[in-house]
């Protein structure tokens, strides 16, 4: 689409244009929506405007189009960039692979964009390839979301084939915006990002009105007033304008320096002139917690700034601070899941060149004290005690998920489900209308705990399934669930920062994990020390790191064995002391490599 509207050039070879971050180039995933500005002459109209009222111009039969396209993710993690994305559209093209069909996630985006009210485009990619199956998926769109197969698109991006229907059927099927330039200004603020020598950059969707250089306009939400110094359309690249007038996307440079005053969702107008704030959007909730750390204790305050410049392009991530007798001064960061967790790890050692230690992930607990009154707690450190008589009951967050398998691993698709404490098994929807069940794609709902997912599920998924399976999953409310804190102990002395909240049933095999992988990356002391994980008030597993031992006999030669019992006493007593007052202090180095290979496991 970009080389036949001219916004790059034709056979370029250019690849992964609007994947600008490393992260993205190197997983070869979308995880920050991006936006791109396109003319297109075409001889259609679009539905229910006159070419004057959407601002094109008319040559002879023809006429030029301004769209404005926003590539979004398609993972789970990533769906508050879908959302965003959605508030200023018109339309969605909903883009399925014709060799893989309809995937879970695909469910969750096309109920969403359909309860936004959005026209979709349903279209299948990848025609061109041998395991190409369009008749077999575009039966799946059929039963699964009633679309007509004489509505599907057919193409092939990596030719080209058919891509020219899809910039026709933008015109004739996705209705342009209701807006009014002659109104008074309204622009949402929909995502920005920071520039170190303008500040933030806002990408605004303009509602009414028009925009220039040099206007005032003032926030609704924040009430300051900004001066417009430079402001354009995304094509791909900043490209200066002068003015964006209403139904159009660009950025906004406008001196802004405090990344907290670029509120996603407010509405920006013309300073001194009042209006009505858009219908804004609300955030999606954090479903993962973790702690951040600088990896040197003295790098805090550069990680506190990368920070806080990353989460203006990402505003998905709750921030708040928390420090750590082992670890010292950080954040307790939360994220929309696990994959979200470390591609924002990677961000900052890729972009803000950060060394970071990111603690065990995870969820947000709901305790129900005895007066009413209720909390959630997301540090396994504030998790009440086992037997506090203040505490009524601890409840988990559960999620409702879907999981998209071929039929024949759909035994092993309930068995790991099973495994992590599933419930609420729905009968299984076949989604090939065709009636061969052998080789059908089948889909499975069902309730899981959130607990259960963040660690290694979507891995065990992936190879029990052959990497078939597809897995999307929604927050589903909270269950009582017998949960308590497990602690672990250093020679009698409790480590919060190793503090991790498990579910009864597991305590002992997690306990024992644990222990273990502390006694391979603890160094050794010259008194021996106990690790010992407990799980209300009871000790569940124990491991033994033995001590240095010098041989204090090497140089004693003869004498009465009495000799060298008395040295042996003696350095017997010195390490009993050693262990009744001896401190043993977490090196960052071990905790390093135990969340390391905790997570390998």
């Amino acid at each position: 689409m970009l080389e036949m509207t001219d916004t790059i050039p034709r056979n370029s070879g250019a690849k992964q244009i609007l994947d600008t971050l490393k992260v993205e180039k190197e997983r070869g995933i979308t995880v920050k929506a991006q936006t791109v500005t396109l003319r297109y002459t075409s001889c259609s109209s679009p539905p229910g405007k006159t070419p004057s009222a959407t601002g094109e111009l008319r040559k002879g039969q023809y006429q030029n189009f301004l769209l404005n396209l926003i590539d979004t993710p398609g993972h789970v993690d990533f769906s508050s960039e879908v959302i965003r994305s959605q508030a200023a559209c018109q339309g969605a093209l909903l883009l399925i692979d014709s060799t893989q069909g309809i995937q879970a996630q695909t469910l969750s985006v096309y109920h969403s964009a359909k309860a936004r009210g959005l026209t979709i485009i349903p279209i299948l990619n990848k025609i061109d390839l041998p395991a190409s199956d369009v008749h077999r998926v575009s039966g799946q769109l059929a039963t699964t979301f009633g679309i007509e197969p004489s509505n599907i698109l057919h193409i092939s991006a990596k030719s080209g084939a058919g891509v020219e229907q899809v910039l026709e059927a933008i015109v004739q099927r996705i209705p342009p915006p209701l807006a009014n330039p002659d109104a008074p200004l309204k622009a949402l603020l929909f995502d920005s990002y920071y520039d170190r020598f303008r500040g933030v950059v806002s990408l605004l969707s303009v509602q009414d009105g028009i925009l220039k250089k040099g206007d005032k306009i003032s926030s609704c939400f924040t009430k300051k007033k900004y001066e417009v110094l430079d402001l354009g359309v995304m094509h791909p690249k900043e490209t200066p304008t002068g003015s964006l007038r209403a139904g159009q996307v660009g950025y906004v440079a406008c001196n802004m320096k405090d990344p907290t005053d670029a509120n996603i969702g407010d509405t920006f107008h013309h300073a001194g002139i009042s209006v009505q704030p858009l219908l804004s959007f609300q955030p999606n909730k954090a479903m993962v917690y973790a702690g951040v750390f600088p990896f040197d204790s003295s790098d805090f305050t550069r990680l506190e700034e990368s920070i806080k410049r990353l989460t203006l392009t990402d505003r998905s991530v709750s921030i708040q601070r928390e420090s750590s007798t082992a670890l010292g001064q950080g954040y307790r960061l939360g994220f929309s899941g696990t994959l979200h967790m470390d591609v924002f790890r990677q961000r900052l050692e890729d972009e803000h060149d950060a060394s970071v230690i990111i603690t065990a992930p995870t969820v947000p607990y709901k305790v129900l004290y005895r007066d009413g009154s209720d909390r959630t707690i997301s540090n396994p450190t504030e998790f009440p005690d086992y037997g506090d008589p203040k505490v009524a009951e601890i409840q988990e967050p559960y999620v409702k998920a879907n999981i998209i398998a071929p039929h024949e691993y759909m035994g092993a698709m309930i068995q790991l489900c099973a495994e992590r404490r599933g419930e609420s098994f729905t009968d299984l929807q076949y989604l090939d209308a065709s009636g061969d069940h052998d080789a059908a794609r089948v889909l499975l709902e069902c309730r899981l705990p959130l607990g259960e997912i963040v660690t290694d599920f979507f891995d065990q998924l992936k190879g029990r399934s052959s990497g078939f399976a597809s897995f999307d999953y929604e927050e589903h409310g909270y269950q009582a669930s017998p949960m308590g804190k497990m602690n672990f102990l250093l020679n009698q002395r409790p480590v919060d920062a190793l503090a991790i909240i498990v579910h009864q049933s597991a305590s002992e095999t997690v306990g024992r994990k644990w222990a273990l992988k502390l006694k391979e990356v603890l160094p050794k002391q010259n008194f021996e020390i106990p690790i010992q994980a407990t799980y209300r008030g009871k000790v569940v597993a124990r491991e033994t790191i033995s001590a240095m031992r010098k041989d204090v006999t090497a140089g004693l030669y003869g004498g009465h064995f009495e000799r060298k019992l008395k040295h042996l006493n003696k350095q017997k007593e010195g390490k009993a002391k050693l262990k009744r007052i001896g401190k043993v202090d977490l090196p960052q180095e071990a905790f390093f490599s135990l969340l390391g290979s905790t997570g390998k496991k």
